[in-house]
């Protein structure tokens, strides 16, 4: 120890376990389950949100230039584009199928479209009920598999 490292680095005890090393915010996941994470910058990065965020930004300033598909067919892309993750998150953790991070990445990817096109009817009209009867539904669908799947594991 010297005088500007006055203490020693925490070392965590072997019945304590893994020890968080990122925010929630930026990993929504604990230390076990770091492997549906990214490291960016030496921090856990949930790799559903990596995929998401980007891409659906870039999608809704597309969209808010001249959209890439009709506008009549939002009613039937909006709700159908993220479908495929949402089943995908429902069974995983409902512990139906294994984890996959390319999988999980390549669902997301599709989403976000959905979801760019989604904030875009949203900044156009905030009561938009396409865009929320989707982040409703797919909302409780995905808390409700999240729920029972911990209930599980619990049990």
């Amino acid at each position: 120890m010297t005088d500007e490292d006055p203490l020693p680095p925490y070392v965590p005890l072997a019945s304590e376990g893994p020890v968080a090393d990122t925010p929630m915010w930026l990993s929504h996941h604990w230390p076990d389950g770091y492997e549906r994470c990214a490291v960016v910058a030496g921090r856990h990065v949930c790799r559903r949100c990596l995929f998401m965020y980007p891409i659906a930004l870039v999608a809704a300033v597309v969209a808010a230039v001249g959209p890439w598909w009709p506008r009549d067919l939002d009613p039937v892309l909006i709700p159908l584009l993220p479908l495929p993750a949402v089943v995908d998150f429902v069974l995983d953790n409902l512990r139906i199928v294994r984890y996959s991070p390319t999988r999980q990445a390549t669902l997301t990817a599709i989403g976000a479209l959905a979801a760019g096109a989604g904030y875009v009817r949203y900044l156009d009209r905030p009561g938009d009920p396409l865009v929320w009867a989707t982040v409703v539904v797919y909302g409780l669908v995905c808390a409700a598999a999240a729920f029972a799947g911990h209930r599980r594991i619990a049990s």
